[in-house]
């Protein structure tokens, strides 16, 4: 896996290589790393510039609270763990994106600026990344009838010549994606954890080889399941969209009910949800909180027609 001198850097003090480096200090926050950046541009200097000798220098006009030149040096110092990663990643065939990298999603730059993630970790097809997408997501633990309404939503998008995005876990995300993937359509997952798993899944494998699909990840591809981490990158797999459709969710709690609200206060896209009559279900609430009832699959087709361009 060829890395530039600049991508070297970003991994070096925003990635986490787990036990390797389980004495160094907590990699960079994406709102801590895009203070740096900024400050780093402002000073005409480059990520790769740190790489260098006598970095005490460079950093003499830095100050965070957090931030600190020590904790900058002591990730930087991290070298052979990202050495013995590389080497994984690129056995596993993962290629890795920074901000700079021109198939980086604009959609994340602009909806989410100096907390954009620092780098995407990736498998499969990185051009869908600014593909035209609705994000349909839902709960782990849907019944029959939610999961068969995802999957046929999943080959309407398809048929509507747009793709789906979702957070690639069992349950509601897993079945909007695959019902795009049969029906000859297109997919992005947002990962939160074990990208290495996924990418040589049966599951996705062959959608991976054709092209169909891009799986991707801002944590390291060997993260286990974190409920931070899986909170964190619902705002992604949103920002990556133009549209959302929530097809089950509980409320006031869970990733799927937390993701929505979030998205609504946000205004990043229009929020469409499954109508449903299931006492327990939050998708009545996330309309009183400003989504739209999507009544029913010809409703999806009728608003996805004409793609709206944000």
């Amino acid at each position: 896996m060829y890395v530039s001198r600049q991508a070297e850097a970003v991994m070096l003090l925003t990635v986490s290589f787990g036990k390797s480096d389980a004495d160094a200090p907590r990699p960079l926050t994406p709102t801590e790393w895009g203070a740096f950046a900024s400050w780093l541009k402002d000073n005409a200097l480059a990520p790769d510039d740190l790489l260098k000798p006598d970095l005490s220098r460079l950093l003499e006009r830095w100050e965070h609270p957090k931030v600190t030149p020590e904790r900058v040096q002591a990730l930087l110092n991290r070298g052979a763990a990202l050495g013995f990663a590389l080497e994984k990643w690129e056995r596993a065939g993962l290629w890795l994106l920074t901000r700079s990298d021109p198939d980086y999603p604009k959609r994340l730059k602009q909806r989410l600026g100096r907390t954009t993630p620092a780098i995407l970790f990736g498998s499969g097809n990185a051009g869908l990344l600014n593909g035209d997408s609705v994000a349909v997501v839902g709960g782990r633990h849907a019944d029959d009838a939610d999961l068969a309404f995802a999957e046929r939503l999943g080959r309407h998008v398809a048929g509507c010549g747009r793709q789906i995005v979702s957070g690639g876990a069992a349950g509601i995300d897993r079945a909007a994606m695959v019902g795009a993937l049969e029906a000859e359509g297109t997919a992005v997952g947002v990962l939160a954890d074990n990208l290495l798993r996924s990418a040589t899944s049966t599951v996705y494998r062959k959608h991976l080889m054709s092209g169909d699909l891009a799986l991707v990840s801002p944590f390291n591809p060997a993260t286990r399941f974190h409920v931070g981490n899986a909170m964190a990158r619902n705002k992604y797999i949103y920002c990556l969209a133009q549209d959302a459709i929530v097809v089950s969710s509980t409320p006031e709690k869970g990733g799927t009910w937390n993701g929505a609200v979030e998205n609504l206060r946000q205004g990043w896209v229009p929020l469409a949800v499954k109508r449903t009559k299931a006492p327990d279900s939050g998708n009545p609430k996330l309309v009183e909180l400003g989504g739209r009832w999507l009544e029913d699959l010809g409703d999806v087709a009728f608003t996805l027609e004409s793609p709206r361009r944000r």
